[in-house]
């Protein structure tokens, strides 16, 4: 700080006052097409969710074209341990859509 500066109100040179209060700032406008992304985000997510959560317990897991392309693989698609692995993300996808349902709610009115 060079002792020529100009000195506000507390000490503090002029150019590192503090404004005088928060700042308005304006709520966005979410249009049609914004509230239509959010619910198709949230049904994407809900149906690959499910399909991950269910698919890998069922009989059909085994007999698809992806645990056929590559026979050596065969011992790591039955696994226990890999099917849990793509259950898991099923979850994940699930708790992205519910959060996306909570996070409708930006889209009210508010007065």
């Amino acid at each position: 700080m060079m002792p020529d500066e100009p000195r506000g109100q507390g000490g503090l040179p002029a150019t590192q006052e503090a404004t005088p209060g928060p700042v308005p700032v304006e709520r966005p406008v979410y249009r049609w097409y914004h509230k239509l992304s959010a619910v198709l985000l949230i049904t994407f997510c809900l149906e690959i969710g499910l399909y991950l959560l269910i698919f890998p317990w069922t009989q059909y897991w085994e007999n698809n074209y992806f645990s056929g392309l590559v026979p050596e693989w065969h011992r790591y698609w039955t696994n226990t341990y890999f099917r849990g692995a793509v259950s898991g993300l099923g979850v994940v996808n699930l708790y992205i859509s519910f959060v996306e349902i909570f996070r409708l709610r930006r889209f009210a009115k508010r007065s």
